[in-house]
């Protein structure tokens, strides 16, 4: 696979989930909960338990066009038999604007690039191993670059979800936080544009986003990118 270098813009995307009251009550709990990470920098799945590391699995993310959820998600179902692109196994995701999971695949040769509409693709053998070692409700936290884009009413995704959080941080927006650009999140985005002075389009261009703080440049080393 060809490398190359391309000048891009990233958005960055923090989820802060501990309270310093709730962390001392919790800490033993924590250090046994088993969880999932999923690294789309590197393109690995780790199952822990606390630190612990039990196992390490590569995986095909999504397409730079149907990129995978950013965010923290839980497993609401799990299932097998699915075949053909999906593999032998199904993990589905709680992902508030689409359906989403962590599957096998019929294309193991692709499992390291960037390839998928969305979900996480494994290899069968290791999505079998998953499958019989986490049960629904356990946690999913995704980790990864969220490319930047125009979005406005209508659009869906980490992005739109990343947009609600920071408006609602700034008192703009008070809605639900879900992904989805609905009415509400659109008028919460004009109020934002008139007291900066900006058109009142309830869209969120290069400009709001850097007025929200959300934009920094950057150049990436982009490996196993599939354009």
């Amino acid at each position: 696979m060809k490398k190359w270098i391309r000048a891009s813009l990233l958005l960055l995307f923090v989820i802060s989930t501990a309270t310093p009251g709730h962390m001392d009550a919790s800490r033993q709990e924590d250090q046994e909960t088993l969880h999932i990470e999923v690294n789309l920098w590197s393109n690995t799945l780790t199952l822990k338990r606390g630190d612990n590391i039990l196992n390490d699995y590569p995986i095909a993310p999504g397409k730079k066009d149907t990129p995978t959820p950013i965010g923290e998600f839980i497993i609401v179902e799990k299932s097998s038999g699915w075949g053909g692109g999906f593999g032998s196994r199904w993990l589905g995701l709680n992902v508030p604007w689409g359906n989403y999971g962590i599957h096998g695949t019929n294309q193991p040769w692709l499992i390291g690039k960037r390839v998928s509409s969305g979900c996480i693709r494994m290899k069968n053998i290791d999505v079998e191993d998953l499958y019989e070692k986490v049960p629904v409700g356990t946690p999913v936290k995704i980790t990864g670059p969220i490319p930047f884009r125009n979005i406005s009413r209508g659009s869906k995704g980490s992005l739109v979800l990343l947009v609600q959080q920071r408006l609602k941080g700034e008192g703009y927006y008070n809605g639900k936080v879900n992904g989805i650009f609905d009415s509400q999140t659109e008028d919460s985005v004009k109020q934002f544009q008139r007291d900066h002075h900006l058109p009142q389009t309830g869209g969120m261009t290069k400009k709001e986003f850097r007025l929200l703080g959300l934009i920094e440049s950057y150049e990436s080393y982009c490996k196993n990118c599939n354009t």
